[in-house]
């Protein structure tokens, strides 16, 4: 059975103090974390300060993003060894907010994955279409290009130890959710790709998240459902209780 993954991705929110304020009032349940993994993607400037507030709740840190090189001449990025070396162990990446505002390609993305790799940093690869592509019907077409442009040349043990994140972009930060059955489908496909891709033994081991408008009311529909393994949480991860309920709500869908 797969374990379930709750992820909160911050954005380009919370000052160090309001991510410590955040970290000191999410409950230290930690039968609650053993059960659903959580992960936690503040601003690079505070994921040391929250890293040291969740030392010991048995919550994971994550990176919101990285360059593919180990240093150099990259101003204003962040590498993997400098994400491995404030104890992330997750990072975020195909964010369609990467991919659409900044305008970054799969193949850029894939060599992001494998830094990540390199540096034992677990991607969360996000995959998700737009509107127009959803009213075109090509969303399946969009995802699987994504995912296997993201992931060319990641072998197959890799590929089972990540985070699917799909991400519908007309969904994100906009209030409307894709319904559970829709959100299913995609995925079950999408699980169906890898396990062509990576063999059937890696695509039923691989855990692939919903994101897009997920909220303490509505998280136990989307884990009830077979292929959905868990959240990837933008807006309703920057208040402590609401996240926390979020979490709750995963277990509680799940079982």
């Amino acid at each position: 059975m797969r374990k379930p993954i709750i992820a909160a991705n911050w954005k380009m929110n919370k000052t160090v103090q309001e991510g410590k304020s955040f970290s000191t009032l999410l409950p230290a349940d930690t039968s609650l974390y053993q059960e659903v993994e959580v992960v936690i993607c503040p601003p690079f400037t505070a994921l040391q300060a929250v890293g040291e507030e969740l030392k010991g709740k048995g919550i994971k840190l994550g990176g919101q993003n990285l360059y593919p090189m180990e240093k150099g001449a990259f101003t204003g990025e962040v590498s993997p060894l400098m994400l491995q070396d404030l104890g992330c162990t997750y990072v975020i990446l195909g964010h369609s907010e990467r991919r659409h505002l900044l305008g970054e390609k799969d193949e850029f993305i894939n060599q992001k994955v494998k830094a990540a790799f390199a540096f034992d940093l677990l991607p969360i690869l996000c995959l998700g279409e737009t509107l127009e592509q959803r009213q075109k019907g090509a969303t399946e077409e969009v995802c699987h290009q994504q995912l296997q442009g993201s992931l060319k040349d990641i072998e197959a043990q890799d590929v089972a130890q990540m985070v699917i994140a799909y991400e519908p972009v007309w969904a994100i930060g906009t209030g409307v959710h894709a319904r559970p059955a829709d959100a299913e489908k995609t995925i079950a496909c999408l699980r169906q790709v890898i396990s062509k891709e990576w063999g059937e033994e890696i695509g039923a081991a691989v855990r692939i998240q919903y994101g897009g408008s997920v909220k303490p009311e509505n998280i136990r529909e989307f884990m009830s459902c077979a292929n959905i393994d868990g959240a990837l949480v933008g807006g309703a991860s920057l208040k402590a209780d609401s996240f926390y309920q979020i979490v709750r709500g995963a277990r509680e869908g799940s079982e």
